[in-house]
């Protein structure tokens, strides 16, 4: 049963710096994506970052980068935002993809599992 478990949410002010942390179990041996979206009341889930299995990445803005660390059981995948705007305040969502296309990271229909969520909380 593939899990995943988001870290790093929390309150920061405008312009600060933020890493949220996820982790995957239990999923297949093959190479496969893991993204974040997020949502905000009364808006629909967006997209944010995805990585491949092998540290490809793309990002809906060039503030936010992903990296991934892989062994044997697991994969953890680190968003690292920066320069923070009230409007990145959301909840934010690690998934996971059952195959390895980045063509396909922004869909949210790819993505077959996915976390609880954390909360990003930012001052102005």
């Amino acid at each position: 049963q593939v899990q995943l478990v988001e870290n790093g949410g929390g309150l920061v002010q405008a312009g600060d710096s933020l890493r949220l942390s996820c982790t995957a179990s239990g999923a297949s041996d093959t190479p496969y994506i893991i993204a974040w979206f997020r949502q905000s009341p009364g808006k629909e889930r967006e997209f944010v970052a995805g990585i491949q299995g092998d540290g490809g990445f793309d990002s809906a803005t060039e503030r936010f980068s992903m990296t991934r660390d892989n062994d044997n059981a697991k994969s953890t995948v680190y968003l690292q935002m920066t320069s923070l705007k009230p409007e990145d305040a959301a909840v934010y969502y690690c998934a996971l993809a059952p195959h390895n296309l980045l063509r396909l990271v922004r869909n949210i229909r790819e993505y077959s599992y996915w976390g609880q969520g954390t909360q990003v909380t930012v001052s102005a």
